[in-house]
């Protein structure tokens, strides 16, 4: 029914002059291989920007697209080749092995009916051995996410430039790589894919420094009408554990959600890939706003986690930034 559904529509978009568009994500990997990310949709032709001017946008309108199944994208890293299969989401996530140098990069996405587009990479040095993983709801974007209705508002009717940054948390990620030169930064949110050009600009508005962003599928699985977010999280430490055996993490996030519990288990299990922990604390109004009740912790170093790691809690990035010092770990 759904497939019927989807042929029907997309008939009737491509009429009205709906085109395929390769949205391209910021992908990682290392001397060898590179993780490509990247979503084929159909959408409207982009009239937002207007006189030299970018028009504001509502949150609503990263999600009315649709996306072309089982399409064949085009990849071309390293002078390598490589063709990837969207899936029933437009979503295409592939391994090439290329061998791109250190730094950042970009690969090229075709599609035989669309314009081709440079996609960012950022390949880590084989020396790393620090880098930050972070938490974008209530940790660097304040959300509330946990309750809905606020959430729904967050996401869908806002206007992306009246959503606030958290404060010194910039500032926190910013001194942390120059303080481990090299050392990356990815942001992991059970967001939908659909946000991520949103959260980009968010990101490079707010000084943010640039990373791969690790977000989950829109919609249904098999066995489930919504995707698990935890689930998500957890996969996702897990990949990047395997993938980079050598770089310890510090993990960023906040006491909102289920951060504290999903790092603990990752602690737990990969206990060489973790630098420390760095909880933000949200304020007590801003605990009741997302459905927990306020810590009871002041700022300080926390000992919840497993031994021999460093568990740190603030209300915001300055404050880590101390315990980060007192902790040595900058």
């Amino acid at each position: 029914m759904e497939d019927a559904v989807h042929r029907l529509v997309e008939r009737r978009l491509r009429r009205t002059g709906w085109q395929t568009n390769i949205i391209a994500y910021t992908g990682y990997g290392a001397p060898g291989w590179v993780r490509v990310m990247c979503r084929v949709l159909l959408g409207r032709p982009d009239r937002r920007e207007r006189g030299g001017r970018l028009e504001k946008v509502r949150g609503w309108r990263s999600f009315t697209t649709l996306p072309a199944k089982q399409v064949t994208v085009t990849i071309e890293a390293g002078g390598v080749r490589q063709e990837a299969v969207a899936d029933r989401s437009g979503f295409v996530d592939a391994v090439v092995k290329a061998d791109l140098p250190p730094g950042w990069g970009s690969v090229r996405l075709s599609l035989a009916d669309a314009e081709p587009v440079e996609a960012p990479v950022r390949i880590l040095d084989p020396q790393v051995r620090f880098g930050i993983l972070s938490d974008i709801d209530d940790t660097v974007m304040v959300t509330a996410l946990p309750r809905p209705l606020l959430a729904a508002w967050n996401t869908f009717v806002l206007d992306e430039h009246a959503r606030n940054a958290v404060p010194g948390m910039a500032v926190l990620y910013e001194r942390l790589v120059t303080a481990h030169p090299g050392a990356p930064v990815f942001y992991l949110s059970t967001g939908a894919w659909n946000v991520a050009p949103t959260l980009t600009r968010f990101l490079s508005r707010h000084l943010y420094p640039a990373g791969p962003l690790l977000l989950t599928d829109w919609g249904p699985t098999h066995d489930r009408w919504f995707r698990s977010g935890r689930e998500h999280k957890r996969a996702t430490l897990a990949r990047l554990a395997q993938e980079f055996p050598d770089v310890k993490w510090l993990l960023v996030g906040d006491d909102g959600q289920h951060d504290q519990e999903i790092y603990r288990e990752f602690a737990a299990a990969h206990p060489g890939s973790v630098a420390g922990v760095a909880i933000r604390r949200l304020s007590p109004t801003q605990a009741v706003l997302a459905g927990t009740l306020p810590a009871p912790l002041a700022g300080h170093e926390s000992s919840s986690g497993p031994v021999g790691q460093k568990w740190l809690s603030a209300p915001d990035g300055a404050g880590l930034w101390k315990l980060l010092r007192q902790a040595g770990l900058v």
